[in-house]
């Protein structure tokens, strides 16, 4: 799919519609599919993530709540987001971890990120991620309600502010088409930088809920995933000269496991 070319003007809605409605499986109707309207839902990319976050945490936390055991509190929160993103974002991953381990060059790289099937480095790399995510939350539980909770939100916030970074205007797209294509180079890099430090803020202040000196502890979690994030940005341009659909889910998926694992330690 081709992105088009508009200078209408762009309803404050629009942004927010964009970013639900290929972010998420909420009810969304995308009614303009245009570098403006990506441009706007990037940025809006946090917003769907804080929704999906707090729907991970009110999985886990009521599941604690009735008498469950931190463990399964832990895979309801990691289940929620696959399940809010049909699980494009897990399936990104696996995608990418599959093209980047073939040692194939970038040609044949992004061939085997389209296929339909997974590879065993794809395999290997969700089957990691998925037990790190629940192995971080099942710890994190286990202090309390609040400290998984704010975890969960944590995290699902703070990987779709990755994707807003990821589409800055310096990032290109690897393909002429799907949804990298649409929404890479848009986002204009003091706008994206913006985004981060508010949501880095964001997670400090809630940190101070979970714990009462928890706003460095959290802030610190969120810049170490954004910063796994990056890593992983920067090979997949230099590797498949850009960013797919695909390597958006990759980075998601790896600040969000990447959060979690950091607010284990320390």
């Amino acid at each position: 799919m081709r992105a088009v070319t508009t200078t209408d003007p762009l309803p404050p809605l629009h942004g927010l519609r964009f970013a639900f409605g290929t972010l998420t499986v909420l009810p969304a109707r995308v009614a303009r599919w245009d570098r403006d309207a990506a441009r706007s839902g990037m940025l809006c990319a946090p917003v769907a993530g804080l929704v999906v976050g707090v729907g991970a945490a009110a999985a886990g936390t009521l599941l604690l709540l009735l008498g469950a055991g931190p463990l399964l509190a832990a895979v309801a929160s990691t289940a929620v987001p696959a399940l809010l993103t049909r699980g494009l974002h897990l399936d990104g991953l696996a995608d990418t971890a599959d093209g980047l381990g073939s040692g194939r060059p970038a040609e044949d790289a992004l061939r085997i990120m389209k296929r339909s099937d997974i590879g065993p480095f794809g395999v290997v790399t969700l089957l990691f991620a998925l037990l790190a995510q629940v192995a971080a939350l099942h710890q994190l539980y286990a202090e309390g309600w609040a400290h998984g909770a704010v975890a969960a939100v944590l995290a699902g916030t703070v990987a779709r502010v990755a994707l807003t970074l990821a589409s800055r205007a310096t990032v290109p797209a690897a393909r002429p088409e799907g949804l990298g294509a649409v929404v890479a180079g848009t986002v204009p890099p003091r706008a994206a930088l913006a985004a981060a430090l508010l949501a880095v803020a964001a997670c400090a202040a809630a940190g101070t809920v979970a714990e009462p000196y928890g706003a460095v502890r959290h802030a610190l979690a969120a810049l170490v995933a954004l910063g796994a994030a990056e890593v992983l940005l920067r090979r997949c341009v230099r590797r498949l000269g850009g960013v797919t659909g695909d390597v958006f889910g990759a980075v998601a998926e790896t600040a969000a496991t990447a959060a979690l694992v950091a607010l284990t330690l320390g």
